[in-house]
């Protein structure tokens, strides 16, 4: 997932991590105490609770098998969250608070690590805790790494991927222009067009900065200043809002997030669908997908050729207040293995940390999208690290949404976007 310098440009547009609000941080207090529990239970083992989001794959038993076959006196308790990713944060922070020793090992969105670090609820992973992370693609473990400390361990990367009926559409399309003038082979077919996940959620940040990006825009500069007031990304969201409004995108686009658009896709109702890798699994072996055979991946389009995605993936960390961080360290080991990390590939299609995995010849005969998911990710775009990230993309959130429905024009929606992350950084 190694980012390419000839797409700095693409990186900067988010990825330039607001240096006002890391400053800020690190200046501050904000510590909750959790600095000297981080330092405790070091050599303690015992049984743990690993904490994720709902396991849409069926992954989670499986592997809570395999770690509790090989360690019985240390058996892991999965506990599921809800599939939002906002409700998960929130679940996350309100424990955190409570500093709850009973969520031993976190599951942490890509956007969560600053925050949560820089409030000292997640145990450094150095000196005792020192985690091996040769062979791993080198965004994710920066997307691990908080003031120029490991804080978790990458379990999986994300890049998004176009997914088309290639039954209806031979060639996939490699700009907008062309997707759109495919519409009228869905209008033939009697189905829709094209979806992502436009909810007002953190996929709408996904999604919208995706097409800011593509158009040009730079979301905050290489100081970390807010710049997202410019026609480029104004021109990303009016063609949004020009073809929500026109029926390219369905009206019921505006309330769907990855399942909800995964399922329209799944059951023969959309013509391109702009999701995670997860979703190829599903759609090929789903009992109920009406799909299966019919569809193929392309990287997103862009203005003048292929788009970039958003940089997605999770980690797992130590909560600072587990007592058993011992286990809870071989357990991260054990998630980042080789062999969990082919297995969640194979049944799961999450993307792999590990890069030597994409150039395995026999996997990538079986899984032909492992090319296009790799070059997805080396393309990707960051999302800003910051500890005031839940105020950043809200700014995304709200403006975003308001300008895809016609709610605001398009600039107007830039300009707010930029007041909103400025007062939210202090930038």
């Amino acid at each position: 997932m190694a980012l390419r310098m000839n797409k700095r440009r693409t990186f900067s547009v988010l990825a330039g991590a607001v240096s006002v609000a890391l400053v800020a941080a690190a200046c501050g207090g904000g510590d909750d105490g959790g600095s000297d529990a981080a330092a405790s239970g070091a050599d303690a083992r015992g049984p743990i609770t690993y904490v994720q989001g709902k396991d849409n794959s069926g992954l989670l038993g499986p592997m809570a098998e395999r770690w509790n076959a090989a360690h019985p006196n240390e058996k892991v308790t999965i506990k599921e969250q809800s599939d939002q990713a906002d409700q998960q944060h929130d679940d996350l922070v309100q424990h955190f608070q409570a500093k709850d020793p009973s969520y031993d090992v976190v599951s942490v969105d890509v956007v969560w690590t600053a925050e949560f670090a820089a409030k000292g609820w997640l145990t450094p992973l150095k000196d005792k805790f020192a985690l091996p992370t040769e062979g791993f693609l080198k965004p994710t473990v920066d997307a691990s790494t908080y003031n120029n400390t490991l804080y978790a361990a990458p379990t999986s990367s994300d890049g998004s991927m176009l997914y088309y009926r290639s039954d209806l559409v031979k060639t996939p399309p490699k700009t907008f222009d062309e997707m759109w003038s495919m519409c009228s082979i869905a209008k033939e077919n009697g189905m829709d067009c094209y979806a992502g996940q436009f909810a007002k959620y953190e996929g709408l940040t996904c999604n919208a900065t995706e097409w800011m990006n593509a158009y040009g825009a730079k979301v905050v500069d290489s100081a970390g200043k807010p710049t997202v007031d410019s026609p480029e990304a104004a021109a990303g969201l009016k063609a949004l809002a020009e073809h929500y409004k026109n029926g390219d995108i369905p009206k019921q686009g505006i309330t769907y997030q990855e399942e909800q658009s995964r399922a329209a896709f799944q059951n023969g109702k959309l013509l391109f669908l702009r999701n995670w890798p997860y979703v190829y699994n599903l759609a090929s072996t789903d009992a109920s997908s009406k799909v299966k055979d019919k569809f193929k991946v392309a990287p997103l389009p862009g203005v003048s050729g292929p788009g970039t995605s958003t940089l997605g993936g999770h980690m797992a960390a130590i909560s600072a207040y587990s007592k058993y961080k011992a286990t809870a360290l071989d357990f991260l080991k054990f998630l980042t293995s080789p062999e969990e990390q082919k297995t969640n590939m194979e049944k799961g299609s999450l993307a792999p940390v590990i890069e030597s995995i994409y150039t395995d010849q026999a996997l990538v005969a079986k899984y032909p999208y492992l090319p296009t998911l790799l070059e997805s990710i080396q393309n990707a775009v960051a999302r800003p690290v910051t500890p005031f990230y839940p105020a950043v993309t809200k700014a995304i959130q709200d403006n975003s949404y308001a300008a895809i429905q016609g709610q605001k024009t398009p600039e107007q929606a830039v300009k707010d976007m930029q007041a909103a992350m400025q007062a939210s950084t202090g930038g």
